[in-house]
């Protein structure tokens, strides 16, 4: 059950609107990063989860999530308000309208056309918002993981948006948004650590002689480290094929007559190794057949 507060989580005080801006925030309004892939990927992971604890904290971030989805759109909306009239009373012509879109360099008024002013489930430049941004698995160890990803994401996305505006309302809502994508990060990773084994992630191990193996796969420059030190990996400075002593090659089973029809298609695309045929590519350059 959901029981919406009219208040918002947290006061939000605009200077002046600004729909360029206001374009700018749809990032996180409807973006793959935003307040609404979160809210819907935390409610579906905590609807699933079979831990009361990691429930109750999904469940919890989640509807915060849904707070700051609130808090970006009514700050989407004023940033809007004055565009949103000109247009719904038909104030603003077309010569206007173009010099501001070329002044403010993003697609503001075309959101505005579109939307009307209000927050569109879209991310900045338009495209719509989508279940795809959803990359829950259904596996507590691998889901915490992706959610401090994501959680970091979204704060590096916050730190973009305060650089690029100078109303200190607007600055302020979008610190205090940033400064929760932190602690909900930190709660993820105390969640993550309070499984006893949490890695690797799933129940099968992994085979124990490519475990600690680190290939080097790259030829010139390499740099050591903790990520492939001598200490924790076995280094394998230039893997040859197969690395599990195999000859590389790929095989498979087949019954007698598809052996033959196999046979019958490969002889009949045959690639000739002896002639020299004339291309379009040639004839187009001008080149006659000799």
């Amino acid at each position: 059950m959901f029981r919406h507060v009219k208040q918002l989580q947290y006061t939000v005080r605009v200077s002046e609107p600004n729909p360029g801006l206001a374009n700018l925030l749809l990032e996180q309004f409807g973006g793959p990063q935003g307040e609404l892939a979160a809210a819907c990927r935390y409610f579906t992971q905590g609807l699933s989860d079979e831990d009361a604890g990691r429930k109750d904290m999904l469940l919890d971030i989640a509807t915060e999530e849904l707070s700051h989805l609130e808090i970006i759109g009514t700050v989407v909306g004023m940033l809007n308000k004055g565009a949103k009239g000109e247009l719904a009373e038909g104030t603003e012509n077309e010569a206007e309208m173009y010099r501001s879109l070329t002044a403010n360099g993003n697609d503001s008024h075309i959101t505005s056309l579109l939307y009307g002013g209000g927050p569109s489930l879209t991310n900045s430049a338009g495209v719509p918002w989508t279940a795809a941004y959803i990359d829950t698995i259904g596996e507590p160890t691998a889901d915490l993981r992706s959610n401090i990803a994501a959680e970091a994401r979204a704060k590096i996305i916050y730190e973009r948006l305060i650089n690029v505006t100078d109303d200190p309302g607007v600055k302020d809502a979008l610190a205090f948004l940033m400064t929760r994508e932190a602690a909900h990060q930190l709660s993820f990773e105390k969640a993550l650590q309070s499984i006893r084994n949490n890695y690797p992630p799933g129940k099968l191990p992994p085979i124990i002689q490519y475990t600690d193996k680190y290939y080097s796969m790259s030829e010139g420059g390499e740099v050591r480290g903790s990520w492939n030190s001598d200490k924790n990996f076995d280094y394998i400075d230039n893997p040859q094929p197969a690395v599990d002593g195999g000859d590389g090659s790929a095989s498979v089973k087949l019954t007698p007559k598809q052996q033959a029809l196999v046979k019958a298609m490969a002889e009949r695309t045959q690639s000739s190794t002896e002639g020299n045929p004339l291309t379009g590519a040639e004839l187009g350059a001008g080149k006659k057949k000799v």
